[in-house]
């Protein structure tokens, strides 16, 4: 029993070492002072500096962080209302529209793209921040849409049936019963369609216009000329600010479990 738990113990530490050891030399390297990443010469923080000044770069970063946040919040408000929609008919064809809604997860990227684009065309829409905005839309869709259908699929109907009995109508049920207790499902889709909509490049830049750059697609370009330990250095301050989200979302759900219970034993 020992021994399978030292292999047991052991495996972990690879898996671990696999996953974080090529992080833990990215933010090692972006604050190397030789510019070559075979070996640290001494601690510098001036690519850090560097990135702070090269404005193409931030101008990336700006766009990359309003097209997400964009993407994400448009996301939401169509995979939320198509969620509860799914859940509520009993057509024959239920089985054959929740494929349909997330289709776009199984289409290759690239066959994605050229759709796009073509249709973008087609209707004469310019292509720039709008297209790129529609374009993450359609895949990030349906990572809500999945997150809150089963989430709705283990949720009492009866809470919002009680709802309606006791005079409250369909939009003020949902708003007060259903939203609140979907809202954890919302908010771990959107953090996962907001990471996929940061990191996409194949759509991107078939939807895209010269003069719209997103930061995935910058780096993309960089690797030409070669890759500069600026990247890096982004990298590390993107890791950061993603864990310092996960963390703030971790606080915010342990508090949200402390006033629910709270007010189920003022209830009792």
């Amino acid at each position: 029993m020992k021994k399978n738990s030292k292999l047991s113990g052991i495996y972990l530490v690879l898996v671990f070492i696999l996953m974080y050891l090529p992080v833990a030399v990215v933010i090692i390297f972006s604050f190397n002072e030789s510019k070559l990443p075979v070996r640290f010469s001494g601690f510098s923080t001036k690519w850090y500096q560097e990135l702070f000044q090269d404005e193409d770069m931030l101008e990336a970063l700006v766009n990359s962080l309003i097209l997400g946040v964009s993407s994400c919040l448009l996301s939401a408000v169509i995979g939320t209302l198509g969620a509860v929609g799914l859940s509520r008919i009993h057509w024959k064809t239920k089985g054959i529209m929740e494929y349909i809604s997330i289709l776009p997860l199984m289409i290759p990227e690239i066959i994605l793209g050229m759709v796009l684009m073509a249709f973008f065309y087609l209707l004469n829409i310019p292509f720039g921040m709008l297209t790129l905005l529609l374009g993450h839309t359609v895949f990030c869709v349906p990572y809500i849409l999945m997150e809150v259908k089963a989430r709705l699929a283990g949720m009492d109907p009866s809470l919002e049936e009680a709802a309606r009995d006791l005079g409250a109508g369909a939009f003020r049920a949902f708003w007060d019963i259903t939203l609140p207790l979907i809202m954890p499902a919302v908010l771990s889709g959107s953090l996962l369609a907001f990471a996929m909509s940061m990191d996409d490049v194949v759509i991107s830049i078939f939807v895209n216009s010269p003069r719209v750059s997103t930061l995935p697609i910058r780096v993309y370009t960089q690797l030409k000329t070669g890759v500069t330990p600026e990247i890096n250095a982004l990298c590390t301050l993107m890791l950061a600010f993603t864990i310092a989200v996960l963390l703030i979302y971790t606080f915010a759900g342990k508090i949200a479990k402390g006033k629910n219970r709270l007010f189920s034993t003022k209830q009792k």
